[in-house]
C-alpha cells in the first residue's frame, strides 16, 4: 500500500523549511529525516509513525489514536503510531509532527 500523498504534503508544509530535512522512501512509507535521523514517517498503512522522547511515551500513548509502534511484532521504544483520524485536523498534525522534530533535533546528526 502506498502512503497518503496528501498527508505527506501537509507534513512537508509544516517542516519543509526546517534546516537538515530530507526524505527517504522506505517500508511502503515516506520517512522525513532531520540531519539523517528519522523524525516522522507517513505510513503506507495510513497515519504517522512519530519519534518521541521515550520518557514521554506513556503520557503520549493516552492521546486519541496513539499506539505503541511495532516492528515485526516487537515494540519500538521511542516511536508512536498515530491513526489517520488523530492527525486529520491541522492542529493535531502539527502537534504530532512537532513531537517528532523536537525530539529528533536532540539526536546527533548521522
Amino acid at each position: 500500500m502506498a502512503y497518503d500523498e496528501d498527508l505527506a504534503n501537509r507534513v512537508r508544509d509544516l517542516i519543509g523549511r526546517e534546516p537538515g530535512i530530507g526524505e527517504k522512501r522506505m517500508f511502503g512509507g515516506l520517512a522525513l529525516m532531520l540531519n539523517g535521523n528519522m523524525a516522522v514517517v507517513i505510513r503506507g498503512a495510513g497515519g504517522l509513525m512519530v519519534r518521541v522522547d521515550p520518557a514521554l511515551s506513556e503520557q503520549l500513548l493516552t492521546e486519541h489514536g496513539a499506539q505503541p509502534a511495532q516492528m515485526r511484532g516487537r515494540p519500538m521504544r521511542g516511536w508512536i503510531t498515530v491513526e489517520p483520524s488523530a492527525c486529520a485536523q491541522d492542529a493535531d498534525l502539527r502537534r504530532w509532527v512537532n513531537q517528532g522534530v523536537t525530539f529528533t533535533r536532540c539526536l546527533p546528526a548521522k
